[in-house]
């Protein structure tokens, strides 16, 4: 079995399950009041992490894992489910605004502003390069700050205006 196979079932399996979850703390935040904002840029995100998926599984099929690259990659997941764990059931894959709830301030969020960020930044970037698909890597990397300095630019206003992170 090449060493694409369980390590992007590994990695798509985690994304359905994310979905899933999104979906669920955004249908109880929602019955409590939360609206959504900046929906413009939604179906371009989704659509960059699919294709980045994707790709990956095309491209990295019949290709050999740099086994170190793997291992902080999967060393960066704890970061990822540390940042999910501090927002609890106001994470999710949408910008909604719960009136009246107060900042995240702990976990990730006491270090750093948009720590889930960070930790897509270096996915999108390091999971190519495990399988030497640099150029992949660079392309991906490049779309993706597009699409998140528009995301935080929305997020930021959402913040600004008293509201929570729910992202």
């Amino acid at each position: 079995m090449p060493d694409a196979v369980p390590i992007l079932a590994f990695v798509t399996l985690q994304r359905i399950a994310e979905l899933w979850l999104s979906a669920r703390n955004a249908r109880r935040l929602r019955a409590r009041g939360a609206f959504e904002v900046g929906q413009g840029h939604y179906p371009l995100m989704v659509g960059l992490h699919a294709g980045w998926l994707a790709g990956l599984w095309i491209l990295a099929w019949p290709l050999s894992a740099n086994w170190w690259l793997v291992a902080a990659y999967g060393a960066l997941q704890i970061l990822r489910v540390w940042v999910i764990a501090s927002l609890g059931e106001r994470w999710t894959t949408l910008i909604l605004v719960l009136p009246g709830a107060p900042l995240v301030r702990s976990g990730p969020y006491r270090l750093l502003r948009h720590p889930n960020y960070v930790v897509v930044v270096i996915e999108i970037a390091l999971l190519p390069l495990a399988f030497g698909l640099v150029a992949f890597a660079i392309g991906f990397s490049v779309a993706n700050a597009a699409i998140l300095a528009w995301r935080i630019r929305i997020e930021e206003r959402a913040l600004a205006t008293g509201s929570n992170r729910d992202v």
